[in-house]
């Protein structure tokens, strides 16, 4: 554990201390705000309709406001998990710190481990700037804060199948922007293959569609916490350090 922790505290503190953690936090938060404003003005607009023509159920903000807004959010991960993950051990490749690295007496899982806490770490704080949208719903509105919680936790799981897979494509190359963009391609794939379900057999149709990341956002953002959702990004994220790994070793046998 002591040797995870120091990979994690140089990783957070290399993130910090140079430009990349603020340009990636600042650009997701400027773009969530645009679609936090789309949602809230049709949500409104919607409110005003209903109250106009005879009133109907009332709206609920976690269901019409909230799901759909972190349903559509998610394509902002696409651009910005890239971002965090491409100079995780590319940088060190590019660098000729990695060689050291791997001369350590350090596990390859546990240098894996530690990339990976650092940038979750990076991704919750970037995800953390959603808190204060969060606090203008509480403020002006009643949002029930238990699906809010769920939601949240479904966006981390996410996120940290994204960054899993994202160090798999960071320690194939020295280029960033080549880690970035094969990570890229693999996340948009991720997130198109629930349409792709459409285009395939009956029999397969089902099991495109449960590889569908969306598909198993929707139940957190609805509010419900399912085993499988659970299990599927858990499975998702050790699979995704499991290769990171694999591919670290293999510049053992390499070197």
């Amino acid at each position: 554990m002591s040797n995870i922790w120091a990979i994690y505290r140089r990783e957070v503190k290399s993130y910090f201390t140079s430009p990349i953690a603020y340009v990636v936090i600042a650009v997701f938060a400027f773009l969530y705000g645009f679609f936090f404003r789309d949602y809230l003005y049709r949500f409104i607009m919607y409110g005003f309709q209903a109250a106009q023509y005879g009133g109907g159920p009332a709206l609920n903000v976690n269901q019409h406001l909230i799901r759909g807004l972190f349903l559509s959010s998610t394509v902002l991960f696409l651009f910005m998990v890239p971002l965090i993950t491409m100079r995780s051990i590319a940088e060190e490749k590019r660098s000729g710190t990695f060689e050291l690295l791997l001369t350590s007496p350090i596990p390859d899982s546990q240098i894996v481990l530690g990339k990976f806490g650092a940038a979750l770490t990076l991704y919750a704080v970037m995800l953390g700037s959603t808190l204060i949208h969060m606090g203008i719903l509480f403020y002006f509105g009643n949002p029930e804060w238990k699906p809010l919680v769920a939601s949240y936790l479904g966006m981390l799981l996410l996120g940290g199948s994204f960054i899993s897979f994202g160090l798999v494509f960071s320690s194939l190359t020295r280029n960033q922007i080549i880690a970035a963009f094969l990570s890229f391609i693999a996340f948009l794939f991720l997130w198109l293959i629930e349409y792709m379900g459409d285009w395939v057999g009956p029999g397969m149709s089902e099991f495109v569609k449960y590889l569908s990341i969306n598909q198993h956002l929707d139940g957190f953002c609805k509010g419900v916490i399912d085993t499988k959702d659970v299990v599927f990004y858990l499975s998702f994220i050790g699979f995704g350090l499991f290769l990171a790994t694999e591919s670290v070793e293999s510049h053992r046998w390499r070197g």
